[in-house]
Order: C-alpha cells, then sequence, then structure tokens
C-alpha cells in the first residue's frame, strides 16, 4: 500500500469516537491500529517511510516468520529480555489467534521446522497484504508524514505534530520500532519521544547480530558458508551461553549466519566478549573421524598435507586450520605424527574464535533495549508516566530469539495496545 500524501484515506473519521494517532507503520503499528479501528476509534497512522512494512517485508529472507506453532508460555521461554512483562498481552493474544487472525485475512499460513510459521506463498509480500487488508476493512487513515513531537498538556496526550500538521488526538501508541536496520525508518525515533515525556530508556544494543572476532582468521575465510556445523557459545566466565546445530558464515569482521544470529542473542549486556567452538564435523564422533583421517592419508601417503585436507575441509579454510594446528602444509602425510593428527582431529571437532563483541546495533535484526517496561502497564501497554501514551512492538525493552517469537511479540503488544487505547 503506497501511503497517501493527504491525511485522510479510506474513512472519514468517527463523529464522537475516540481519536487516536499510531506512530510507525510497521508489524505492531499496523496491528494496533486495525484493533483500535476495529473496536470503533478513530484512527490515524503515520509512517514516514512511502510505504507501509518496510521492514516487515525483509524478514526472514523475504518469507516472514510470522509466528511459532506453540504455546504462548513457549513463546515467553523464548525471550531472555522481560518475559514476564509479556505475560497478560501473549495469553490474550497467543500464536494460535495470530495464525487465525492472518488466515481469516487470507494469508495462508504453513508450519516448518522448529515451529516456525510462514506464508504457503513464502512471500512477505503475502502478510503485508493481509495487515493492509485489515486496515482498509477497519477503516483506519493513513498519513505520509513524519512525527517530530508528541504533544502532551497537563500529564496527557493532546496529540501529535508532523512535518505535515498538528494531529489531535485523545491517544498516541508508540510502535517505531528500535533501531536495527536504519534503512527501513527504524531510526530509534521512538525513543527520543519516549524519553521527552519523562520515559527511562535502556540503552539499545542488537540482539539477533552478527559477532566480532578478536583476531582476523575469520577475514581470512571471508564468504565462507559452512552447513550443518554444531556451535557452543562460552561467555567470558567460562560458561555455556548457547548451542545449536545449523549454518554459518565467515564475514570480514567475524561470523555471521543463521546460528551465529541466534547464539548473539545469549550474550549478557554488558559482557559481549566470549568464545566459540564450532565442531565442523558434527555427525562423527572423535574416533571414527579419526579414522577417517587415517584412511585418507593411508590412500595417498606420498601427498601433500595441505592437498589430503581437501577432502575434510573447504579450500579457504585450510591454510587456517594449519596455522592453528602448527602444521606445515608441504609436508608429506606419511611424515604426520600421531599427535600432530591428534591436535588436528581436536580442531575439526572444536575449532574456537573468540569473540570480542556483538556488530553495532545497525546490523541487528532485532533491536534489546527501549523503554523501559517498569514504567508500562503489562495489561494496556499504556504509560504510567503520561495518561493516553501507550507502546507496541520493539519499542519496548523487550527482544526474543530466532523463530517467530519477535514478530509473535509485535502482534500481541500491538493487540493489547490498540484495544485499551479504543476503550478509553
Amino acid at each position: 500500500m503506497r501511503i497517501s500524501s493527504t491525511f485522510g484515506m479510506n474513512t472519514m473519521p468517527l463523529n464522537g469516537s475516540n481519536k487516536i494517532v499510531v506512530i510507525g507503520g510497521g508489524a505492531a503499528g499496523m496491528m494496533a491500529a486495525g484493533t483500535a479501528a476495529e473496536l470503533g476509534a478513530s484512527v490515524t497512522l503515520v509512517e514516514k517511510n512511502g510505504r507501509l512494512g518496510k521492514k516487515l517485508l525483509i524478514t526472514g529472507k523475504g518469507r516472514c516468520n510470522v509466528t511459532n506453532d506453540c504455546a504462548w508460555q513457549d513463546v515467553l521461554r523464548n525471550v531472555p529480555t522481560n518475559p514476564r512483562f509479556l505475560y497478560s498481552a501473549m495469553a490474550a493474544f497467543p500464536p494460535e489467534k495470530t495464525q487465525m487472525f492472518f488466515e481469516s485475512l487470507g494469508c495462508a499460513l504453513k508450519t516448518e521446522r522448529g515451529n516456525r510459521v510462514f506464508p504457503v506463498s513464502d512471500r512477505s509480500q503475502s502478510v503485508l497484504d493481509a495487515l493492509e487488508r485489515y486496515l482498509k476493512q477497519t477503516g483506519v487513515r493513513i498519513a505520509a508524514a513524519e512525527v517530530v513531537e508528541i504533544a502532551a498538556k497537563d500529564g496527557r496526550v493532546t496529540g501529535v505534530k508532523t512535518s505535515r500538521g498538528p494531529i489531535p488526538a485523545d491517544a498516541v501508541i508508540l510502535a517505531t520500532g528500535g533501531c536495527s536496520y536504519p534503512l527501513t525508518g527504524s531510526t530509534g525515533d521512538g525513543y527520543r519521544f519516549a524519553a521527552a515525556l519523562g520515559h527511562t530508556v535502556v540503552k539499545p544494543m542488537g540482539s539477533l547480530v552478527p559477532l566480532v572476532e578478536r583476531g582476523h582468521d575469520c577475514a581470512r575465510m571471508q564468504g565462507l558458508a559452512l552447513k550443518n556445523v554444531a556451535v557452543r557459545l562460552y561467555g567470558s566466565s567460562g560458561k555455556l551461553l548457547y548451542e545449536d546445530f545449523g549454518e554459518l558464515l565467515f564475514t570480514h569482521f567475524g561470523l555471521s549466519g543463521p546460528v551465529i544470529l541466534s547464539a548473539s542473542a545469549h550474550l549478557p549486556r554488558g559482557a559481549e566478549q566470549g568464545r566459540l567452538l564450532i565442531d565442523l564435523k558434527p555427525a562423527l564422533d572423535e574416533r571414527t573421524l579419526d579414522q577417517r583421517i587415517v584412511r585418507d592419508f593411508s590412500a595417498a601417503p606420498n601427498r601433500s598435507l595441505e592437498n589430503c585436507l581437501s577432502g575434510l575441509l573447504p579450500r579457504s579454510m585450510i591454510p587456517v586450520m594449519l596455522s592453528r594446528c602448527g602444521l606445515d602444509g608441504g609436508m608429506q602425510v606419511n611424515a604426520v605424527t600421531k599427535q600432530q593428527r591428534r591436535t588436528l582431529l581436536e580442531h575439526l571437532k572444536c575449532f574456537p574464535v573468540e569473540i570480542a563483541c556483538k556488530a553495532p546495533v545497525e546490523e541487528a535484526i532485532v533491536t534489546s533495549g527501549g523503554v523501559k517496561v517498569s514504567e508500562v502497564d503489562p495489561g494496556t501497554m499504556a504509560s504510567k508516566r503520561v495518561d493516553g501514551l501507550y507502546f507496541a512492538g520493539e519499542i519496548l525493552d523487550v527482544d526474543a530469539y530466532t523463530g517467530g517469537f519477535n514478530l509473535q511479540i509485535a502482534w500481541a503488544t500491538g493487540r493489547c495496545a490498540g484495544r485499551a487505547a479504543a476503550g478509553r
């Protein structure tokens, strides 16, 4: 849906109805706006981008992992930051209702590995189309403008000031997202609006973000993608934080890929350093892998070690592996000692990468941090500081692991805020 350049679109305001302005046309904002309008409020959705759902379109590699097909309690188990705050909202609008909601709007869904729910079309556009139909059906007015300030008087909101003029309101729902992917419009504006009204903003940082290596070995393997590897992430204290199996990518600064993004969410705030151990051959135990190495060496005893390793490792990884093991790639394999073979085996099963920090928040899929949840009513998403102000989605200091859980937070908090604002 391309946004109209005027404030009026779809329907005229309902005389005498509660006037609500929703700031932000992302997942949470669209859900909040449609919910409030469905309950009879006169709703204006303000979006500064040229279209709605810009970030939604790139989620899940363009497929949009809508939610996770699990109980709402399981969603909370996948929320490392302030899960108890989401108890009421998630219980009221669990994944089951999310799926029913989109199916009712003509967006057929399917469930894949890990209970991840996607549109049958495998296109994020199908999800956005459903939300746009919802906004049109409920009569939400859409304004193409940039909000510059939330107006308030005597402790309550009175509307918003935009680049195209003021919009009066009885309630304002702030759903501007975090500050990840700033090119999609998530530039942290909402934090500024919230702070100006007296809210505390927990410093935003990346969650579901690439990891920066302390060293340069990853850069030597830049562009190399590894599938079906097992990883274990340890914190700076040596505590195991996360383990999983999947795909990763070596980059010029460190590591990325699905399993790395998931791992990053487990690094605690203020302690981002750690150690990642990669099992390059998780399907083989040490005894079986050793037998494989001996068999390869015996098949060509006069070959160089570097050439012989091509059957075990990608070409770009071999020089790094040899350096890590202190081995000369030019030596013949029949000269490799049992101890040297043991060292090679250990590195194949446990390839360490020292983690310096997370990549900048701008490169994150999801932002951790945001409006302090102790200043927000968990049952309504209403501000405890300013009457008539509500929050929804990533602007709140809540975030989850991968698997559709973050979008489920957006749907549940958007639904909660829209319902509460409309019922004022």
